[in-house]
């Protein structure tokens, strides 16, 4: 998502108080050794902790920040199946399993692995990520698992969002339910790899915003997205994994993406001055981030009143409606892309747009200068 400014904004966010376990533990367990509901793992330089806690009656295994923000859950195990004690365990047991057991040793929640492995331990690292590998290979191209391939709502550096075309692993976010219920919520963020990838908002399965196409420097949606001070970003696209990721400029900086309750995406950032999160960016910064908001072969511009008009050479089909306001016409970077059926979500831009050619009988447009759309 673009960041091309800080809105230094107090924010509300995923936060509340946990009772923090009164025994820490080193930052990984062996076959022998358990984390209760009264220890919690720590990341080697505290970054993070792992262990069970509380949230509307029910307990879940979480990963949160340790140092800068105790309470700011990042991951969730067992969002579909809670536990309803504190008496949970969660072990590793051979050959390189993680199992999170209620107390009376029913299974409530489970990693996988397809590889074998003599010693196998659970770590958690200081990038928020907790993987099973072997005891003596630190490889990451070795793990039999990592929490990383299983994100909650939180994006944070160094993980991949998008997709192992070879494994089918996907990698996605989902909203909790309500700031109260880490269950799975209504809305989802995935990376789409058909044609051009992009990525893509759904509640249920109903589009809601779309990022645009990678056009090679940044997705076209986000005209604003470049190089900043906080973070840097990138695109993979081969024949084995297609997906996007961003790392820190400055590792004293921490920042996260967030797929909010209410279906905003948005970038926070840690002031220790203030000792708070304040909203970086947001995904959806006008109306005409609403996907599809002008129908068929409109366009979005939010400098115009009203913002949808259409393109040089159509007109409303139902006129009385598009003039109150009822655009749906529910009636009826570089490089090419074909569409089928009608062409939605057209948004004008200012600066960094992309040229859209459509050929039309001659008789239906004049010579005009090229709009940049999305």
């Amino acid at each position: 998502m673009g960041d091309s400014a800080v809105l230094l904004l107090l924010c509300s966010t995923i936060f509340f108080s946990i009772s923090i376990p009164s025994k820490s533990i080193p930052d990984s367990i062996t076959p022998n050794r358990t984390v209760t509901a009264n220890e919690t793992l720590v990341s080697s330089q505290g970054n993070f902790e792992l262990g069970l806690f509380n949230k509307s009656k029910n307990w879940y295994l979480g990963i949160w920040y340790k140092k800068i923000s105790p309470g700011t859950v990042v991951w969730v195990a067992n969002r579909v199946v809670p536990l309803t004690d504190p008496s949970g365990v969660l072990r590793i047991v051979n050959p390189g399993i993680l199992v999170l057991l209620n107390s009376s040793g029913t299974l409530i929640w489970s990693s996988n692995s397809s590889t074998l492995v003599l010693n196998p331990i659970a770590q958690l690292l200081d990038s928020g990520n907790l993987v099973v590998r072997d005891q003596n290979d630190p490889d990451p191209e070795n793990f039999l698992w990592q929490s990383f391939d299983y994100p909650s709502d939180n994006f944070l550096p160094g993980m991949k969002f998008g997709k192992n075309l070879k494994t089918g692993l996907d990698r996605y976010f989902t909203s909790w339910k309500s700031s109260g219920d880490p269950s799975p919520g209504d809305f989802t963020y995935r990376l789409d790899p058909s044609g051009d990838p992009q990525l893509i908002m759904r509640s249920g399965d109903v589009v809601k915003f779309r990022s645009g196409p990678w056009n090679g420097l940044r997705f076209s949606g986000f005209p604003q997205m470049g190089p900043n001070t906080v973070y840097a970003f990138g695109f993979v696209f081969n024949q084995e994994e297609v997906y996007y990721y961003f790392t820190l400029v400055n590792d004293s900086i921490v920042t996260r993406l967030v797929l909010n309750p209410n279906g905003q995406i948005q970038r926070f950032a840690w002031v220790d001055r203030t000792r708070g999160w304040v909203l970086y960016s947001s995904a959806q910064t006008d109306n005409c981030d609403t996907y599809a908001l002008c129908g068929a072969y409109g366009t979005c511009n939010i400098n115009r009143s009203p913002p949808c008009g259409c393109l040089k050479g159509f007109e409303a089909k139902f006129q009385q409606d598009w003039d109150k306001a009822d655009w749906s016409l529910m009636g009826g970077g570089s490089g090419c892309l074909i569409w089928f059926g009608d062409l939605i979500d057209i948004r004008e831009y200012i600066e960094n747009g992309q040229d859209l050619y459509m050929r039309m009988a001659a008789s239906e447009i004049g010579m005009e200068q090229p709009t940049f759309i999305n």
